[in-house]
């Protein structure tokens, strides 16, 4: 367990200006390209200044709207602010449940901007401790979601989608030759379209996405050992400035791992009232008080069931809506991640409703662990999977 240091040991410091929402969009684009050392993010307050979200640079490249007429308040997002006093753990839980990875630092109780604090900087100061000893092997996702380099871009955007990530390894004949990631394609692919959202792709069958995966991956890739500890993979993400890291056990692809494999443990280090804990990430959906309390209830008897095998974890909810509706019920995706100390498991769900979508995903998770390594050997946790695949059980 890391001591519990502060934001303020580690936010990026500086005199930050912040954009009214009514301002125009090119008012934050003069604003980063004079402030080149401030993190690619700017606070947003309203008409009386006070703080209202954040625009990242990102966002704006993205949208490919006219930033001389769209204003601020059409692409910020709102997200927490934090003081410096902050635990970087507490941070890490509000990034992940915002989903913004850059949080402005206020003076506390005060209107200050005093900088802000990332990803990047909460893993650093959080490698720095003890915890950045610990091995990527126990972080990493295991066994992840891979692509052949001759399978087409709309193949690679298809897995993406349906597992709910943003990177994947790219093999030939068994090699990692690459990775491609979702802001490949958005860059290669779709802005030279002109594409103007992710979320207003059409034609998802035209001849460009028959393009191979080779033709846009990253290569050669950056990877990490299984054994290499969380300082090292955090130090050489920095220095390559990229998000993840495919896990190498010799030249087997084993895993991958990215900042957001290091944020998850990060929050749960607070998390000492339960063994196992539950944290939520929502996006473009309402989640209301009876849906949260449906998943605690189906939450605590998951957990009850394996508390004994894994001793503690934390589940990692994710939610989001894909837009389209059946009889005004969105069509939802869940993703699971289970982060226990014996390893982590994830699954996947969709349906329309928040319950039965995670419901089906948490079905999935339970099927995964009760397959795994650690409890096929066990005749009480044996008999439960079979009875749930339909296959009759004799103990005789």
């Amino acid at each position: 367990m890391m001591r519990q240091i502060s934001v303020g040991d580690v936010f990026t410091k500086g005199q930050f200006p912040a954009v009214n929402q009514e301002d125009t969009i090119s008012r934050c684009i003069e604003l980063f390209k004079t402030h080149v050392e401030m993190p690619p993010v700017l606070a947003v307050v309203d008409a009386k200044g006070k703080y209202a979200g954040v625009i990242a640079r990102r966002w704006i490249n993205r949208s490919r709207l006219d930033p001389s007429t769209i204003k601020v308040k059409t692409l910020m997002k709102p997200a927490p602010k934090v003081d410096p006093d902050v635990t970087l753990s507490k941070a890490a839980n509000l990034m992940i449940h915002s989903q913004v990875r850059q949080l402005p630092v206020y003076e506390k109780n005060s209107k200050k901007l005093l900088g802000f604090v990332t990803d990047e900087n909460i893993i650093h100061g959080a490698a720095t401790q003890s915890w950045g000893k610990t091995e990527i092997k126990e972080l990493m996702t295991k066994a992840p979601s891979v692509i052949d380099a001759n399978r087409s871009v709309g193949a690679v955007l298809s897995l993406l989608r349906e597992n709910g990530i943003s990177h994947v390894p790219v093999l030939e004949k068994g090699k990692l030759v690459g990775i491609i990631s979702l802001h490949d394609i958005i860059e290669q692919i779709y802005y030279p379209r002109q594409r103007r959202t992710v979320g207003d792709i059409k034609g998802e069958n035209s001849p460009i996405l028959n393009v191979q995966a080779k033709g846009i991956m990253t290569q050669p890739v950056i990877t990490a050992q299984s054994t290499t500890t969380v300082r090292e993979a955090d130090t050489k993400m920095h220095k390559h400035n990229i998000s993840c890291l495919p896990v190498l056990d010799g030249d087997k692809l084993v895993g991958i791992v990215t900042k957001l494999d290091f944020l998850e443990p990060i929050s749960a280090m607070e998390a000492i009232d339960r063994k196992f804990t539950i944290q939520f990430g929502v996006k473009d959906i309402e989640v209301n008080p009876d849906e949260q309390s449906f998943m605690m209830e189906e939450f605590d008897n998951f957990a009850r069931k394996y508390q004994d095998v894994f001793q503690m974890g934390t589940l990692f909810v994710y939610l989001k809506t894909h837009g389209t509706n059946h009889k005004g019920i969105p069509l939802i995706h869940c993703r699971l991640q289970l982060r226990t100390v014996k390893g982590q498991f994830y699954s996947s769900g969709e349906g329309f409703g928040v319950e039965p979508t995670f419901r089906v995903a948490l079905d999935r998770l339970d099927k995964r662990i009760l397959r795994s390594k650690e409890l096929k050997h066990d005749p009480t946790y044996a008999r439960d999977y079979l009875r749930k695949v339909g296959i009759p059980f004799s103990e005789t």
